[in-house]
């Protein structure tokens, strides 16, 4: 028999973590996997295999976290920028074994200045799924469901055209929460060099893919300030959840 020592507390998860575990929760309701990955990436499968350009600023040291090469190896490691790597490896591991739906939620990194909104590293939520004829509005039915389920019934969403690598036609997702618009990730349909870098049939296949930080989902829903409160290890503020 387990007994309370007096004066000690039991220990809870961290807001972070309750948040990850809702949202998984959420999407495993409507057929989604939950998938990880290495932090430590490859520049092919963080860039080269979401059609990203050589060119790209996203490449360049201000933006990303690289890591020298181990010796010998022409392959240049990066910490991972976003959790959208997984959606490339997922592709390429099934390899036409589709359907397939998989969330990628975990950490990311970027060489930020860290304020009240940015941080050198935070949590990122990634989705793909890939069948025939997967359209925007699979990708809009998919994201009104989970954001009606972790904000309320209330919840609006609306997309705005952008601009993705990865994707094309690409949007920016907003959502109108306690009478504001809030913009909360990105998406679209998967990008047809996406499928043929990983040796899938752009005409036979299609998909949707999106990303955003889960930290800003947080900060949202439960009023949070600063995200620096999120990694401080204060429990003045751990506590309140």
């Amino acid at each position: 028999m387990e007994t309370k020592k007096e004066g000690i507390q039991a220990g809870h998860l961290h807001p972070m973590t309750q948040l990850i575990r809702e949202i998984q929760a959420v999407f495993q309701e409507i057929g989604f996997e939950v998938a990880l990955g290495p932090e430590l990436e490859t520049e092919f499968y963080n860039f080269d295999a979401l059609n990203v350009p050589a060119n790209h600023p996203a490449r360049d040291m201000q933006d990303t976290f690289w890591v020298r090469p181990l010796k010998g190896s022409t392959e240049r490691p990066v910490l991972r920028t976003h959790t959208t790597s997984l959606t490339a490896r997922t592709i390429a591991e099934c390899k036409g074994q589709f359907p397939v739906r998989r969330i990628f939620p975990g950490k990311v990194f970027r060489n930020e200045a860290t304020d009240m909104t940015h941080e050198a590293q935070f949590f990122q939520l990634d989705a793909v799924y890939v069948d025939k004829k997967v359209s925007l509005a699979d990708l809009k039915g998919t994201l009104l469901y989970f954001y009606k389920k972790i904000l309320g019934d209330d919840v609006e969403i609306r997309f705005r055209p952008s601009y993705f690598s990865f994707t094309e036609p690409s949007s920016e997702i907003d959502i109108k929460f306690k009478g504001r618009w809030l913009e909360m990730l990105g998406g679209g349909v998967i990008h047809p060099n996406v499928f043929k870098a990983a040796g899938v049939d752009p005409d036979e296949w299609s998909g949707f893919a999106f990303g955003g930080g889960i930290d800003r989902l947080l900060m949202i829903k439960y009023g949070v300030d600063d995200i620096r409160s999120l990694y401080s290890g204060d429990l003045r503020f751990v506590n309140q959840f």
